[in-house]
């Protein structure tokens, strides 16, 4: 992580990480880190907006990241702090909570468990910019299916 750090120090001049509010565990807000990926831009920009294969905003060494995952290494101190899980449903937005509470049935059940740095979804290919219908698909199957084996499954 420290490496990571100082590769982004050395080639952008923004802060190392990001921080995004995000909705976990019954639906309670907490603030989410990751390497930075991006520019900086304004919170309504990147509270808003979903980031798509060739996003300009995103720096070399941010795609990289983002390719090999290793952006998501911070939200290990979210695990530490309480706020999320190493396996659970993806914390989401609260722009995109709202929109996808009235798009998506029993979307609002995923956060009956705390989120995770990866999920269900993820692991079976419903990352990124994907189907929101599918991973809460996967997401409820989790939450239905769970067992320590299962998260034991999905770290490995």
């Amino acid at each position: 992580m420290g490496l990571i750090a100082l590769l982004i120090r050395l080639t952008f001049s923004g802060p190392v990480l990001f921080r995004q509010e995000r909705i976990g565990l019954n639906g309670q807000t907490f603030n989410m880190f990751k390497f930075r990926t991006m520019k900086v831009s304004t919170s309504a920009d990147s509270d808003t907006q979903w980031t798509t294969a060739a996003d300009p905003r995103r720096t070399r060494l941010g795609t990289v990241l983002r390719k090999t995952s290793l952006d998501e290494l911070p939200q290990f101190i979210n695990v530490l702090k309480g706020d999320m899980s190493v396996v659970g449903p993806r914390p989401e937005r609260p722009h995109f909570v709202g929109q996808f509470l009235n798009e998506v049935g029993k979307y609002n059940h995923r956060h009956c468990l705390r989120v995770g740095i990866t999920g269900w979804a993820q692991v079976n290919g419903w990352r990124g910019d994907t189907s929101i219908a599918k991973r809460v698909e996967y997401d409820l199957y989790y939450l239905q299916n769970w067992t320590f084996g299962l998260d034991c499954e999905l770290s490995s």
